[in-house]
């Protein structure tokens, strides 16, 4: 379903925007005016003007994937004309300007679209490569059930700790209950583990990707004589071991996902900064121009 954004129906958008690149460069190359190239020019204003209307449909493409009753095309093709035409405006905006660039409005708009363009080329990037990641990641579950997974460990864990001392036993119950999943934004793009745990004679210490207490417990197996003790601790350092792996999954599952957030966080404001500055552009050329 991703890849054929890129060669929807025999990459037609690709063909239509190479086409229309080509066009735009070719009349560039040929048109002789008596002054400069510029937006000022007959040229000028007709890229502008297809610039300005892709720039515009465009950023429908949002509205259009809400719109599940429209008969204006698929929501694949929109994409996939999203990708071809967006990427298509970097010639025909700079034919547009005639390579004229300053510190003006005019240039800034251009630089949103460059930016936004830009960035969509990591969006495009992301949305092929990111589902097979989390499929990858997550086996083909959803995050609901490595969450429950990981409960069950837990309830498996605390049946075994009730043969433990005490002090083992609250040490064990304490990595469970001091696991943290997530958090604030940074934490969650790094998949950085805060999780903690109250150690024996040492206090709360970081636990990160369960190894302090898987030590703690190992170390306790290397240490006992009885043999039911050691079956216990043996089996909840199995129950940990295989308790880590899935909150790593969770985490990564999370990174991935947060990174496709953030995307659109920066991508969409900036498409909508670039049409407010079109709209700035075009009316300071027809009222002050």
């Amino acid at each position: 379903m991703y890849q054929s954004l890129i060669t929807y129906r025999g990459g037609r958008w690709f063909w239509i925007s190479l086409l229309l690149c080509a066009v735009a460069i070719g009349v560039y190359a040929w048109h002789d005016l008596p002054q400069p190239p510029g937006g000022g020019t007959w040229l000028g204003y007709t890229l502008g003007t297809i610039g300005a209307v892709l720039i515009l449909w465009l950023t429908y493409l949002g509205r259009r994937k809400r719109n599940y009753t429209s008969k204006l095309g698929t929501v694949q093709g929109w994409t996939s004309a999203h990708i071809y035409l967006g990427t298509s405006l970097i010639i025909i905006a700079t034919l547009h300007a005639g390579f004229q660039f300053g510190w003006n409005v005019h240039t800034l708009a251009y630089v949103l679209m460059l930016l936004v363009i830009f960035s969509g080329f990591f969006g495009v990037w992301a949305y092929l490569r990111y589902p097979e990641l989390l499929s990858d990641n997550t086996s083909g579950k959803t995050r609901g059930d490595l969450y429950r997974e990981v409960a069950e460990i837990d309830k498996q864990v605390m049946r075994q700790t009730k043969h433990l001392g005490s002090e083992m036993a609250t040490a064990v119950a304490s990595a469970l209950e001091r696991t943290v999943v997530g958090g604030g934004m940074i934490a969650q793009l790094t998949a950085r583990d805060d999780s903690q745990v109250m150690m024996p004679g040492r206090g709360l210490v970081a636990n990160v990707d369960q190894k302090p207490i898987l030590d703690l417990v190992v170390d306790q197996l290397s240490q006992t004589s009885h043999r039911e003790q050691a079956s216990y601790l043996r089996e909840i350092s199995n129950l940990l071991g295989a308790r880590g792996r899935l909150l790593e999954r969770i985490r990564r599952d999370v990174q991935i996902q947060g990174l496709l957030r953030v995307w659109l966080y920066f991508h969409v404001p900036l498409a909508f900064a670039c049409v407010a500055a079109l709209i700035v552009h075009v009316f300071s050329v027809f009222v002050y121009w």
